[in-house]
């Protein structure tokens, strides 16, 4: 991309940490467990141990992006 061009890409510049710091403030672990059924959400959630299963997980990660991006905020 050249300087002074915008990325038209939503998640340009975020990172995943903070994609999951803003869902989790907007839904609560219950509704993100709810909406991605990952065991992560339901079962003693941190952002920590989310972040470690995503990172390795690429299907789940892709939820959880996908699901920021429909996000109205």
């Amino acid at each position: 991309m050249n300087e002074g061009q915008v990325s038209n890409d939503p998640l340009h510049g975020k990172t995943l940490a903070f994609i999951m710091e803003q869902l989790v403030e907007r839904y609560g672990w219950e509704e993100l467990a709810r909406r991605i059924r990952i065991n992560c959400f339901a079962i003693n959630p941190s952002v920590k141990s989310s972040l470690t299963f995503l990172r390795r997980t690429p299907w789940a990660r892709q939820k959880v992006e996908n699901l920021y991006i429909r996000t109205k905020w």
